[in-house]
């Protein structure tokens, strides 16, 4: 554990409520080593975090919200203390993440072609328009085989 600087100290609730991650997360987190051993107040054993504990799990909550495995983060965590030797690794990682946020981003765009698509069908079923439903639905048949990877028959 690391020793306490003199400042502002907050219980797990209270850095909870700060950060956005639930208690069990930031316990989590310690346990398979995200983030180091967080003190611990003498008299009850709780645990205690100051400022510097939230700044590194506020960033450690934007690694996970952009879906960074905890493998990942347990990587960026420890490189970061290392600094410069560390920084093609870093960039590495991050760049790798990007590829999978790209690649997911491609994913949800084409999902929402898909449903906006059958809006647009319904919308034709609605006003009776057989022509543009046949042309909605063949698009939307062609679009299907890309969603779910399958070729169209």
């Amino acid at each position: 554990m690391r020793t306490r600087t003199a400042g502002q100290a907050y219980t797990i609730r209270e850095a909870a409520a700060l950060t956005g991650l639930p208690a069990s997360t930031l316990r989590y987190y310690e346990t398979v080593g995200v983030i180091g051993p967080v003190s611990r107040g003498e008299t009850s054993g709780h645990r205690v975090y100051d400022e510097e504990d939230l700044d590194q799990l506020m960033w450690v909550a934007c690694l996970a919200a952009t879906g960074m495995s905890v493998a990942d983060m347990r990587t960026y965590v420890t490189n970061g203390q290392l600094g410069v030797q560390a920084a093609q690794e870093q960039i590495q990682l991050l760049t790798e993440q990007e590829r999978r946020l790209a690649l997911e981003a491609e994913r949800v765009a084409l999902r929402h072609r898909y449903v906006r698509l059958k809006i647009d069908y319904w919308h034709a079923v609605a006003a009776g328009d057989s022509a543009r439903t046949q042309q909605l639905s063949k698009q939307a048949a062609a679009l299907a085989a890309e969603l779910t990877g399958t070729t169209q028959q």
